[in-house]
């Protein structure tokens, strides 16, 4: 393990603080949650929560690989704990890892002490297996100031969504890509889930690639996207 992250961090780690720098002067100018990217390119970030678990997430892996898309993966810490082969294979193959909390609690609920213990714990277990997270998203999307603060002081961005087809809630699959198609915008954030099984996630995900490619849409990580910030 410890040998094979020291190839992780040797390939990717130089790439994931290259692309920090390069975005910290666009996050100034951008909104503390960012839910989208204002540009006027067809670009867009696949994002998936709550994972990992050793049936979805293999089954969404193994259809970015086939269709050669990059995504960003929001882990939870003790699924990382349980699963840390499925974070090393999302960073092998090219993807990108965020915060998601150690538990997945209700942040706006917990007291400072607590959020810090869910961001450090997390991290902790992401290390052991892929580079530093520098994103990070609060389970549900609830935050307030506190949180945004210790996030912040944690050296993280805080990374929302513009599209959520509620896919964790097992609706039927051609609603879940109907909305994503329908509401999809240059600089838009998808959010996916992994978290569960079964789910129509991963079918959806099929058909979501092909249609926004066929629209002339491209699929990138979310730090990648916050290179096309534009500003007004």
């Amino acid at each position: 393990m410890r040998l094979y992250k020291g190839i992780i961090w040797g390939t990717f780690f130089f790439f994931t603080v290259l692309f920090a720098a390069k975005v910290e002067d666009h996050l100034i100018d951008i909104a503390d949650v960012i839910w989208k990217v204002p540009t006027s390119r067809k670009v867009v970030a696949l994002t998936f929560d709550d994972g990992p678990v050793n049936t979805t997430t293999p089954e969404i892996l193994e259809i970015l690989k086939e269709k050669n898309i990059k995504a960003t993966f929001f882990v939870v810490g003790e699924q990382v704990k349980r699963f840390p082969n499925l974070v090393s294979q999302e960073v092998s193959e090219g993807h990108e890892v965020g915060n998601h909390t150690y538990t997945h609690p209700i942040l706006t609920n917990l007291q400072e002490y607590r959020i810090e213990e869910e961001l450090r714990n997390t991290e902790k277990e992401i290390l052991e297996v892929a580079p530093k997270p520098t994103l990070f998203r609060p389970p549900g999307g609830l935050n307030n100031k506190k949180v945004l603060t210790l996030a912040r002081d944690s050296e993280y961005s805080i990374i929302l969504w513009s599209i959520d087809p509620v896919d964790w809630n097992y609706p039927p699959v051609g609603d879940i890509v109907n909305l994503v198609v329908k509401d999809v915008k240059p600089g838009s954030i998808i959010l996916l889930h992994d978290g569960r099984y079964p789910s129509p996630t991963p079918e959806a995900l099929w058909f979501i690639i092909d249609s926004l490619e066929a629209r002339g849409y491209e699929f990138v990580t979310v730090t990648e996207l916050l290179q096309y910030y534009e500003a007004k």
